[in-house]
This record gives structure tokens, C-alpha cells and sequence, in this order.
């Protein structure tokens, strides 16, 4: 087979989280390129009905399925309708996140603990196995979880967001040394500071960007699609025997 094969996606159903935008819609649109079929999931049918639209009207093939990562019923659907619409699934990108605060650990309510939880780690714990029967069935599947370098180093400020995402790196590595037996694999990607929505106020504060094109080896931040080679790449069988890794894409923040 030729390497450039290695990477096409025909026939594999991806569901993606959070994908209506940012690092979310741009795997989106990836996978759909490579060839996958792509669930598009986020909280409003109608903002993932407008990216679904998007990837068909190039050719592609995806369906947009509403679903709040944060609440049981509607992983539960979200699966479910899946797999009756396109019989399986075969990638599982966990993507949505969030961070209500940005706080001190002392001033941080026990609420908002669980809600991060909730959404960036329990949520991700319980669409896999959500996806497991599925995957096992079908004798392979790539688990994708979008953690972060704040899993691996605190900022502060930003202490239970770097709390969930180091839980999520751990919960990748879990996954791949107990489901490897079935084929499938589970793997972590850890962006640095991407140009998002979610971390507007991070990147369009004027000193921290100055910080940044000053400090960081890459000198800028990212854009979303320069997330998803990483995504269709970890998706793929170029990857067959990549599980359990956590993968910096930060501009070398992680050296500093």
C-alpha cells in the first residue's frame, strides 16, 4: 500500500464534539476531505446543520446531530443516531470543552467544578464507551481527545480547566492500554494557543501576545486548521500502531 493511502479515510464514520466551530469544525472538515463520513456535534442543531451543509456542498458526506457533551440523554442519542444513520462508528473525536472562570483555585466554587468535569473529562469518559460496543464490533476504532498543554503545564488562572485536561490525558492513556486488544486506539492531542472563540481572551490580549512573539520558539499563535493534520493523521492507518500517545502541537510552549 502507498503511504499516501495510508491516510484515507473511505468508509470510516467520525463523530466529532464541538465541532460547529474552531478546532472542532476545522477536524470536521478534515476527515470529511480524507474521505470519512462526519457526524457534526454541538449543543444547536441548527449551527451544526450549517457546517454539515458546508462539508456536503464540497462533495462530502456529513449529517449534523445536536448533543450537550454535559448531559447523559443526549451523549446517549447522539451515539445512538449514529449509528442508525450510518451503521457504526469508527473515529471519535472528544473536542468539546469548557471554562467558565478564570480564577484562583481558592476563589473557585465546587459548582464549577463539576461542570468542567462534567463537560471536559466525564463527558469524554462516557462517549467512549458509548462507542466502544461499536468499535469493538467493527475490530478497530481512534479515539481522539483534544486535551491541552495546560494538562502538562498549569497557567495560572486557568487551574481546573488544566486540572480536566491533565485528567483527560490520563483517561487516553487508560483507554489504550485496556482497549488496544480490540483494535482500537486512543490518543491525546495537547494544542497550544490556538486563534479560537474559547481563547479569544487569551490571544487578542495585546501583552500576552507580545509575550508570545517574543518568547515562544514558533513566535505566533495557531490557526484551527493547523490542528487537523494531527486529527485525520491519529484517525488513519498511517497511525495503526500509534496508542496512547499525547501530542504537543503548542509552537514549542512545552520547551520554555
Amino acid at each position: 500500500m502507498s503511504t499516501r493511502k495510508l491516510f484515507e479515510l473511505d468508509g470510516k464514520v467520525a463523530i466529532v464534539t464541538g465541532a460547529s466551530k474552531g478546532i472542532g469544525k476545522a477536524i470536521a472538515e478534515s476527515l470529511a476531505e480524507y474521505g470519512a463520513k462526519v457526524v457534526v456535534s454541538s449543543r444547536s442543531q441548527e449551527t451544526v446543520d450549517e457546517v454539515a451543509n458546508e462539508i456536503k456542498a464540497k462533495g462530502f458526506d456529513a449529517i449534523g446531530i445536536a448533543c450537550h457533551v454535559g448531559r447523559d440523554d443526549q451523549r446517549k442519542t447522539l451515539v445512538e443516531k449514529t449509528i442508525a444513520h450510518y451503521g457504526g462508528v469508527d473515529i471519535l473525536i472528544n473536542n468539546a470543552a469548557t471554562n467558565p472562570v478564570y480564577a484562583p483555585l481558592e476563589a473557585i466554587e465546587n459548582v464549577i467544578f463539576d461542570k468542567v468535569m462534567d463537560v471536559n473529562v466525564k463527558a469524554c469518559f462516557d462517549l467512549a464507551k458509548l462507542c466502544f460496543p461499536s468499535m469493538k464490533e467493527r475490530k478497530g476504532g481512534s479515539i481522539i481527545n483534544i486535551a491541552s498543554v495546560e494538562g502538562m503545564k498549569p497557567t495560572g488562572g486557568l487551574s481546573i480547566y488544566s486540572i480536566s485536561k491533565s485528567a483527560l490525558i490520563m483517561l487516553t492513556k487508560s483507554q489504550a492500554a485496556e482497549w488496544g486488544k480490540y483494535g482500537i486506539r486512543s490518543n491525546a492531542i495537547c494544542p497550544g494557543l490556538i486563534k479560537t472563540k474559547f481563547s479569544e481572551a487569551l490571544w487578542s490580549n495585546e501583552m500576552m501576545m507580545k509575550q508570545v512573539n517574543n518568547h515562544l520558539p514558533l513566535r505566533r499563535a495557531a490557526e484551527t486548521s493547523e490542528m487537523a493534520g494531527l486529527a485525520v493523521y491519529l484517525s488513519s492507518a498511517a497511525a495503526s500502531y500509534t496508542t496512547g500517545a499525547v501530542i504537543n502541537s503548542d509552537g514549542g510552549h512545552m520547551l520554555m
